[in-house]
């Protein structure tokens, strides 16, 4: 997969083949070429391609590995403030503090934070107790982002309810 970097790079030789394109265009319109209409719409295509590659170029495509993190599975993203993931019932505690703040690298982007009194985006882990007749969801944490100026103020809140979690490793046994 591409690195932003790469997208950066990419974004360059596009706006040169734009410009150029521009330049042609502009060429045949002085000339009264037969195709220079044509030649408009593919230096609008280069233009569109341009700032694409500039938009991708901004946000990593990559999915960020925390060592000790087990495989989540999003279940609920309300687009805004509310992630739900599914963690698997056997996770020790420190498995899901990695898995969430893995989840809140990959999942807690600048998109989803809202202006000054909107909700603080939320990221919930659960799992899924199953007893005779009834499954019950059983939430274990939860993830937000952290708010401040410096370095560790700007790291995630993680919370882990550890009742929960035993809850769970205790139905698992």
């Amino acid at each position: 997969m591409l690195s932003p970097e790469q997208f950066l790079q990419a974004t360059g030789w596009f706006a040169i083949g734009t410009l150029v394109f521009g330049g042609v265009t502009a060429i045949a319109f002085l000339l009264k070429w037969g195709i220079r209409f044509r030649l408009v719409g593919a230096t609008g295509f280069m233009g569109v391609l341009t700032v694409g590659f500039l938009g991708l170029s901004f946000q990593p495509l990559v999915r960020t590995v925390i060592p000790g993190a087990v495989p989540y599975e999003t279940v609920f993203d309300s687009g805004s403030a509310q992630v739900v993931i599914a963690v698997p019932n056997a996770i020790t505690e420190t498995e899901l503090e990695a898995t969430l703040r893995q989840a809140a690298s990959n999942l807690l982007k600048p998109s989803r934070l809202g202006g000054m009194g909107q909700v603080k985006p939320t990221i919930r882990a659960r799992a899924i107790v199953h007893q005779p007749g009834i499954s019950e969801l059983v939430y274990v944490g939860q993830v937000t982002p952290g708010t401040g100026n410096s370095a560790e103020g700007k790291a995630p809140v993680i919370e882990i309810y550890t009742d929960q979690l035993a809850k769970i490793n205790q139905a698992e046994s």
